[in-house]
This record gives C-alpha cells, sequence and structure tokens, in this order.
C-alpha cells in the first residue's frame, strides 16, 4: 500500500505517545505511522491495542535511532529523577547521539520535527506568567535534559502543562492517588506549602501535537497551556469525594502529609497565546476530563498490574 505521508513517533507507547499514534492512525489511513518504542515500565502495549492490526500502523521495538517527526521518548518522572539522576543523563546522552548520528542517514527524512518538552524548563513561577521567550530555568534532573535536548538542532519545541487522562501511568499524580485510593490507602501530600498544577486533559494535548505538526514553524517553540489551576490538596480532596464518596467532614481523613521532595517548584504558569494564534484551544474542561479519567481508572483497576510492582512505588510521592 502506498502512503501519501510517513510520520514515525518515538516513545509512542507511552501514556502521551500512545494517544498521539492512535488519533493519527484513526485520523489518517493515508499516512504511515511508525512507533518506536523499546517498552520501558511507564509503557504497556495495551494502549495501542485499537490500532495494532491497522495497515498504515507499524510498531519496532528499539532505542532512537531514527530522524523524526515526534519525540517524546523520556524518563519522565521528576521524582525517580533525584532518586537517579545518572540514568535521566544516561538516557539523554544516547538519546542525543542517536539524533545527531543519524539525522542525516536515515531512509525517513523529516520535514518537521517536534519535541515534545515540558513546562518544567521555566523553572518555578510564583508571580509571573512565562512565555516562550522566557529564560529557561529548570530545577531539576528531569527538565534539565528535557532543556538540554531542545538545543540540538532546529525543531519544533512545545512546552506543555501537566497532562492527565485514561491510561497515564500510575507514579503521576492522578493516577496514583486514585490508585492508591482504590487499595484504601491515603492521598500521600508532598510538604506543607500550597503547590499547584494546571492540567490539560490528554486529547487537547494531542490536538496541539497535530497542530504544529501541520502549522508550526521550525525553530519556534510553543506553550501548551491551560487556565486550570488546581492545588495538590483541593485535588486529593476532589478525587477522595470522587473515589470513596465520603461526607466533607471525612475527606481529610484520606489525606495523608510526607516529606517534600527535594527542590520543589510551587507552580509552572505559562502562556499559550502564540499556540491559540495557530488556531488551538483546550476544549475539555476540568469537570469532564476528571470524570472520564476517574471512570477509565475505575473500569480498568488492573491495567497496570503486569508491570513492574506498583505498590511499593506507590509509597513513594509525586506532585507532577
Amino acid at each position: 500500500m502506498d502512503f501519501n505521508s510517513t510520520v514515525l513517533v518515538t516513545g509512542g507507547s507511552g501514556f502521551i505517545g500512545s494517544h498521539l499514534v492512535c488519533s493519527l492512525v484513526t485520523r489518517h489511513p493515508d499516512w504511515r505511522i511508525i512507533n518506536l518504542d523499546n517498552l520501558d515500565y511507564c509503557c504497556s502495549p495495551r494502549s495501542l491495542e485499537s490500532v495494532e492490526d491497522s495497515a498504515n500502523y507499524t510498531f519496532i521495538r528499539g532505542d532512537v535511532e531514527h530522524r523524526c517527526d515526534f519525540h517524546l521518548a523520556a524518563k519522565t518522572h521528576v521524582e525517580t529523577s533525584f532518586e537517579a539522576p545518572a540514568s535521566f543523563q544516561r538516557v539523554k546522552h544516547r538519546r542525543d547521539q542517536s539524533f545527531t548520528g543519524s539525522r542525516h542517514q536515515a531512509p525517513h527524512q523529516s520535514q518537521r520535527f517536534v519535541y515534545v518538552s515540558t513546562d518544567e524548563v521555566y523553572g518555578e513561577g510564583l508571580d509571573q506568567v512565562f512565555d516562550e521567550s522566557s529564560p529557561v530555568r529548570p530545577s531539576n534532573p528531569y527538565s534539565t535534559t528535557k532543556a538540554a535536548a531542545e538545543y540540538l538542532f532546529p525543531i519544533i519545541i512545545t512546552r506543555s502543562n501537566n497532562i492527565y487522562g485514561p491510561r497515564q501511568y500510575t507514579e503521576k499524580v492522578i493516577p496514583k492517588f486514585l490508585t492508591l485510593l482504590r487499595m484504601n490507602k491515603k492521598c500521600t501530600i508532598q510538604g506543607t506549602l500550597p503547590k499547584s498544577r494546571h492540567f490539560l486533559f490528554v486529547d487537547d494535548a494531542i490536538n496541539a501535537l497535530r497542530l504544529v505538526l501541520e502549522k508550526g514553524i521550525v525553530g519556534e517553540i510553543y506553550n501548551v497551556g491551560t487556565s486550570c489551576e488546581i492545588l495538590i490538596m483541593q485535588l486529593a480532596k476532589e478525587l477522595v469525594k470522587m473515589v470513596k464518596n465520603v461526607p466533607d467532614s471525612e475527606v481529610n481523613d484520606w489525606l495523608e502529609f510526607v516529606p517534600d521532595r527535594p527542590c520543589v517548584d510551587l507552580r509552572y504558569p505559562i502562556s499559550c497565546e502564540k499556540l491559540q494564534q495557530l488556531g488551538w484551544r483546550a476544549d475539555v474542561s476540568w469537570t469532564e476530563g476528571i470524570r472520564q479519567t476517574v471512570k477509565w481508572y475505575q473500569d480498568n483497576a488492573d491495567y497496570w498490574s503486569d508491570q513492574e510492582p506498583i505498590r511499593s512505588k506507590l509509597e513513594k510521592v509525586t506532585n507532577k
């Protein structure tokens, strides 16, 4: 079968990557979609079951070796980056070598390369909102490696808020809280400072990535943001009410304060006017997005049970 275009996605079996791959395969049957992924612990082959038999989908297991259209392959857990920063640096070094060494030799030559970065490269913003021209001041090993990779070669960069939704691995804050509550354990809140995060539903994030692939300008940076800012404490209480259906007087019984991680940033506010000028808007409200997310985890309680043991990891905490 002849295809009009070929799109290579690295990390296509991860949370964001699998949603992106499924969207591209379904929306563009005339495109060949290649997913290159090494199936790390936070990936599940089940995430691609809906498209694995599609004629325009190809999966390759391995590390990054080719020039690609979307690069999402990365270790993303901030808590783990503090515990094992060397492993994050090794992943970045291997990835960077693969990119620079193969960009002119790969059989698939990309016209546009979208690098999926993070709002954390800006560092903490208490009284300011970051736009794409703001200085980069990463404060943890994860965001430092992301920031460094942005300068490899001419690319389109996206920097997004916290993305959430179905199929996200349980080390991230929303699925972590949901999994703890399902196990009749308390939601663990790091520290006592009022930390908040902006939450963007995965469907809106995928629409942004597809848009910048089509209309983004090489060399430009596009923030992918949302006005939905929620205190982590408020998030935990909301999930307790949804999952445990307890009265307000009992909500605090399901919360536990634990020591903070090093160098925690309180908030990451960003402006996404540049992306909005291309025609993007976040369409999924927090109420609808979290409803869909909670329902998915309730209906798929054993989804991650075949991965490495989750229960021990859940004793650790994250607000990212």
